[in-house]
């Protein structure tokens, strides 16, 4: 099992800023319990709570087709960044609100928060509905997102991280790029296509546990670095941590974006498609949105493995998963939904109305099967396959760690350590501080976090 199997609580400060989080959080979502009947009345009106990327934005174009065929049945979108979506749905959930039917979390929530009780358990549900065909989702991500073999959420779409190149670029600079590069082989293209036009890398240097550190996390690992060891003494005072992070801000200095500490996943991607810039490593779900239909560069783009230092990979596995809260009042609604989101039905659906390579990758070992889908995402669909494959959550990086997971350690305070280190860090790159200064403190916050694990 890639779960953990022991219960998983907040600590007493987490739950207290949670608590703080929910009574300010409500944002814009719909309060009036008039249209929404529950489980059994005529009316239903079910929020949901998801990231503002592309996959999730165009399941809100196509929300019509499932209210058409459930009438009475509304879906109310709620789209957020994701540190804020992080922040307001984790709040939510943790300390029972109610606002949400239906969440879009991560591979690093789901587990953990399904063993809390505070998920519905879907395993039943799921199994239970022949066409639905549970066994089709792909068993890496599937396992992922369960604990004690009982599924709680389902993913809308899964991904490890790639690098992404614009071939035309490189090929005027006479650059060349293997299938498995290296990191200074990257950095050394980077600096070879650097223009006062065009940064020659894009990579995330927003503060968040899932912004920076979802990247940046992967070179501490494949520098020979990580969080803990296997007894949880932190290591991020270490001299492979500091190596990491010093190639990253290097890089970015000779290479990057300017500001670089404003950019995550959405804006390296508009930076690729404005070619503004003409590399980017990062999540591999971003291909399916270079390649689309309206895509500027459609067809310029080249694909290899996550670039590596010392260990043969240093991808990621991650999903994006739909679930729904035990404090729902709209539970088999909630769950009809999510059924419909993640079916072979709505990949279809998508594919039809909004293009090929737009259907959710990762997910469902039927979707690398449709012609239409293999002949549209050529170019990226095998590769995401083969690292998906090829990557080990159980140990990622050089040394053995005492948790599964990848761009993340799959305790519930890492969230909070991870975003206070993303803090100093963003500090360190925007030249505020010092390498030093910045993982001398998150040493620190990580070690308080360690020593709760121990015993």
């Amino acid at each position: 099992m890639l779960a953990k199997k022991r219960a998983l609580t907040l600590g007493a400060g987490a739950m207290a800023t949670a608590m703080a989080l929910a009574a300010c959080s409500s944002g814009n979502v719909s309060t009036d319990d008039s249209s929404a009947g529950g489980d059994g009345g005529e009316s239903v009106t079910l929020n949901l709570a998801t990231v503002n990327n592309g996959q999730m934005q165009d399941m809100e174009k196509l929300k019509g087709e499932y209210e058409s065929a459930n009438p009475g049945t509304t879906v109310n979108f709620q789209v957020m960044e994701e540190a804020d979506l992080r922040a307001a749905v984790t709040a939510d959930v943790a300390s029972g609100a109610g606002q949400y039917d239906i969440v879009t979390i991560g591979a690093y929530e789901t587990p953990q928060w399904g063993a809390n009780g505070w998920l519905v358990d879907l395993t039943e549900p799921l199994a239970s509905d022949a066409e639905y065909d549970v066994d089709d989702i792909l068993e890496p991500v599937r396992v992922a997102i369960s604990n004690d073999g009982k599924q709680y959420a389902v993913p809308f779409y899964g991904e490890s991280s790639i690098l992404m190149y614009n071939k035309e670029v490189l090929d005027k600079a006479g650059v060349k790029l293997s299938m498995n590069p290296t990191w200074e082989e990257v950095a050394e293209a980077a600096k070879e296509v650097n223009t006062n036009d065009m940064s020659g890398i894009c990579m995330r240097g927003k503060p968040g546990w899932g912004d920076l550190f979802a990247p940046l996390t992967t070179v501490v690992q494949t520098f020979g670095g990580n969080w803990y060891d296997e007894q949880w003494n932190a290591t991020v005072d270490s001299a492979e941590w500091k190596e990491a992070v010093e190639f990253y801000k290097t890089m970015l200095d000779e290479s990057g974006e300017a500001d670089p500490v404003s950019y995550s996943f959405n804006e390296c991607l508009t930076a690729l498609k404005e070619n503004k810039a003409a590399m980017w490593a990062d999540a591999s779900v971003a291909a399916s949105l270079l390649e689309a239909d309206d895509s500027p560069v459609k067809g310029k783009m080249g694909y290899a493995h996550m670039p590596v230092n010392k260990t043969q990979e240093s991808g990621w596995l991650w999903s994006w998963n739909l679930a729904v809260p035990s404090t729902t009042k709209n539970k088999d609604a909630a769950i009809d939904f999510v059924k419909w989101a993640t079916s072979k039905d709505y990949h279809q659906l998508v594919g039809e109305q909004l293009g090929w390579s737009l259907v959710p990758p990762g997910a469902r070992q039927s979707t690398y099967e449709i012609p239409e889908y293999k002949e549209a995402a050529a170019a990226y669909a095998p590769i995401t396959l083969d690292v998906m494959t090829s990557v080990n959550p159980e140990q990622p990086g050089v040394k053995p760690q005492p948790w599964v997971g990848i761009q993340y350690v799959s305790i519930p305070e890492f969230q909070d350590v991870g975003n206070q280190c993303a803090q100093l860090i963003a500090d360190y790159i925007a030249n505020r501080s010092s390498v030093d200064d910045a993982l001398s403190k998150c040493q620190s916050i990580a070690q308080t976090a360690g020593d709760a694990q121990k015993g």
